[in-house]
């Protein structure tokens, strides 16, 4: 059973922080390449970042430097460590999983292929 369930999203004012959690089905550790994309209103997903087995890391470039994940195989849990959030940054966050041969085609292939959780609102305001 796939099981992905996102929940930390919130409003923030711009500069703030939130983190993201998202409990996964412990099989899909080390199976799948863990991730988190967003989406806009009436737009393409976004990949933001993935995490492989070995918690090698990969990022989306609009958020390099600002966005952090994490695994916690103990709790079952990836996270997705945001600061300096940005107005820009407001959407729908899912964390999602895909089985890819590689981080980088695993990155690319978040929100297009595999699973995905029901999405956090995160809500960034001036």
């Amino acid at each position: 059973q796939v099981q992905l369930v996102e929940s930390g999203g919130g409003s923030v004012q711009s500069g703030g922080s939130l983190t993201l959690s998202c409990v996964a089905s412990k099989w899909m550790f080390g199976s799948y390449i863990m991730g988190w994309f967003r989406q806009h209103p009436n737009k393409e997903p976004e990949a933001i970042a993935a995490i492989d087995g070995d918690s090698h890391t990969a990022y989306g470039d609009s958020i390099k430097g600002r966005f952090t994940i994490s695994q916690d195989y103990a709790k079952n849990t990836v996270y997705l460590s945001m600061n300096n959030l940005q107005e820009e940054d407001t959407a729908m966050y899912y964390c999602a999983a895909v089985a890819a041969s590689t981080l980088q085609i695993g990155l690319r292939s978040l929100g297009r292929l595999g699973h995905r959780g029901q999405g956090t609102q995160v809500t960034v305001s001036s």
